[in-house]
């Protein structure tokens, strides 16, 4: 019974889905489903095979581009992925998660992890208030803070 009564990831991302649809219902956007489902033996073949196997999609993807961004990519936790001295915990998954929120920066997307429901629509919030144009990689005029103010402390 206790199982049930825990915060899943699975209920973060219902959450952060549904004020998506609430508060911003133009907006397009991806969930993926596929860490929440128990797939049968010949459907995680299948997956496995029209996947790219160093690429671990994140949970949330806003397909908008904004201000310097090709679009917004979070990958929900429900709690943080980092240690006390802000680095990373050494679990292979966050690492190769991490090594896939590197890769999608380097391509112009805004992507982090992300754990606390009011952080995150604070994100989104602030992603989805940028300006249209794009804007050159190396300014920062909405003086958005970096990641190091989602990094519990």
């Amino acid at each position: 019974m206790e199982k049930y009564m825990k915060h899943s990831e699975f209920d973060l991302q219902k959450r952060v889905c549904s004020y998506l649809r609430a508060v911003h219902p133009d907006v397009l956007f991806m969930s993926d489903t596929i860490a929440s489902v128990k797939l049968t033996k010949m459907q995680a073949v299948r997956n496995k095979q029209i996947q790219k196997p160093d690429f671990k999609t994140p949970d949330l993807i806003i397909f908008q581009p904004k201000g310097n961004f090709t679009g917004l990519f979070i990958e929900l936790k429900i709690e943080s992925p980092y240690k006390l001295n802000g680095e990373l915990k050494s679990n292979t998954h966050l690492r190769d998660q991490n090594k896939t929120i590197e890769k999608l920066k380097a391509l112009g997307y805004h992507a982090s992890f992300q754990w606390e429901f009011d952080k995150i629509v604070k994100l989104i919030n602030w992603y989805l208030s940028l300006k249209e144009e794009r804007i050159k990689v190396d300014e920062n005029p909405f003086g958005y803070p970096s990641d190091e103010i989602f990094k519990s402390k």
